[in-house]
């Protein structure tokens, strides 16, 4: 008589062993990188099929099950595959769909996701072939969805291998965005730089610091070059930024050199009371300290909040901290200046996120830039006269940026803009808007590492 060993449904001897009635047998080892590889199929599942955060479950403390086991080694590798899944996702897709037959059954998301992990790290990764298709199909064969499709994974694979060259020339010209998103970005910035657009968020992210002071002598003491934002950008940087010089004393913080700008736009706020009614993570809050303000601070996430306190504690910089939703406060309180950077769709920052475009879409846009317009229409009741309000967010939709404005400033009384003047930003004339907004695309200063998207508007209430 035999019996099925709970772990690898092979037949086991009954008499095999002294293990007691009850007893489980001992899970067998995983191939060592197969963990990681499931791990980061699982994950892609949840950010396609789910609509899931990336930043989310690949935090350290409190991220996806599947990945908080991993070590370190496993750890970063799983990111390396989503980021760059994700960013080539249409590619990968259209390479895969080529090689089929006929398409994958509409149950096999679990076999989809894994097909695609194993091409990302083939075509866009430095991972050997052989050990994409070996561990693929292994876990094709470790999971009862995909195990009948195992042969099917080791030949589609193979052939991505032996012609690799030939399929990525193939898909070249395809845009890595959603069909809906690129529609719309055609629509609002013409063919020509939609694609540019398309093709800069397949370019890997810089590591922009904004420093206390000595912009320059900070890049030159770090390796790195000062942007026209004034930031310094670190030049083919490989490594973690907090063993960097600097650091631990809090000279500079990680911030991408066009989120620098909003705060920037203030100028001097010696004298004056600031509120950052989205403050957190802080970096620009802390540059509205530097600018000399009276700072409060407002986050109503506490866990957001915590982040908040520990940057700037590292800075070395003191602001008064209230946790507290901005639609609770009221006009009691005043301020000469106030920073509103919302909550967006952050298509501005698909570099650093492409898992934006596959977890946001239409509807979603509208519904944030309905809560932006309210948060902006109860902020400018803060402001007082001759005060200035910077309207900002990392979204490079108009419907989250220069549409609200417009709405605003023709509906509430005593408001106006307060246009930007090109000549204040050398190399960036290009970033002004007509109407004297600032407007950042990701396909700007690409020579030198590119911008996120961004859009800021100065409002002055009269």
């Amino acid at each position: 008589m035999v019996l099925n060993d709970t772990s690898t449904g092979k037949p086991k001897s009954k008499h095999n062993g002294s293990k007691k009635h009850g007893e489980r047998a001992p899970r067998q080892p995983l191939k060592p990188g197969l963990e990681a590889r499931i791990a980061a199929s699982r994950i892609l599942a949840a950010v396609i099929d789910r609509k899931t955060s990336l930043d989310g479950m690949l935090d350290s403390e409190h991220g996806n099950p599947a990945f908080l086991p991993l070590n370190d080694a496993d750890r970063s590798l799983v990111k390396a595959i989503l980021q760059s899944a994700l960013r080539h996702l249409p590619r990968i897709e259209a390479i895969i769909g080529e090689l089929l037959d006929t398409p994958l059954p509409d149950g096999a998301r679990s076999l989809h996701h894994l097909l695609i992990v194993a091409a990302a790290q083939m075509l866009y990764l430095d991972v050997p072939d052989h050990s994409a298709v070996d561990l693929a199909v292994e876990q094709a064969n470790g999971d009862p969805r995909s195990r009948r499709f195992s042969k099917l994974v080791n030949a589609i694979l193979r052939r991505i291998g032996r012609e690799k060259t030939e399929l990525l020339a193939a898909v070249d010209d395809l845009p890595c965005m959603p069909d809906w998103f690129m529609a719309r970005l055609t629509q609002v910035y013409g063919e020509q730089q939609a694609l540019a657009i398309a093709a800069s968020q397949l370019e890997p992210p810089t590591i922009d610091l904004t420093v206390k002071s000595d912009a320059a002598g900070w890049a030159t003491r770090l390796g790195g070059q000062v942007l026209p934002t004034g930031s310094v950008r670190l030049e083919r940087f490989r490594g973690s930024v907090t063993a960097l010089e600097g650091f631990d004393e809090g000279a500079w913080w990680v911030q991408d050199a066009a989120a620098a700008i909003p705060a920037k736009l203030f100028g001097d706020l010696t004298g004056k009371r600031a509120a950052d009614l989205c403050a957190a993570p802080g970096g620009k809050t802390a540059q509205l300290v530097l600018a000399g303000g009276d700072v409060l601070a407002v986050e109503q996430s506490k866990s957001r909040l915590k982040r908040l306190e520990s940057n700037l504690q590292r800075l070395g910089l003191s602001v008064e901290i209230r946790c507290a939703n901005l639609l609770d406060l009221d006009a009691t309180e005043t301020f000469d200046a106030i920073l509103l950077d919302t909550p967006c769709s952050s298509t501005g920052t698909t570099r650093r996120h492409p898992d934006v475009l596959w977890t946001k879409n239409a509807a979603d846009i509208a519904k944030l830039a309905e809560l932006q317009e309210k948060l902006l229409r109860h902020a400018v009741t803060l402001l007082k006269s001759g005060g200035r309000l910077v309207f900002s967010n990392c979204s490079i939709d108009p419907s989250e940026g220069e549409e609200i404005v417009a709405r605003v400033l023709a509906e509430v009384p005593g408001l106006q803009l307060q246009p930007i003047d090109p000549a204040d930003w050398p190399g960036l004339e290009a970033a002004i808007t007509a109407k004297g907004e600032f407007r950042t695309t990701p396909d700007m200063l690409r020579e030198i590492g590119g911008l996120d998207g961004f859009y800021a508007a100065v409002i002055a209430k009269i």
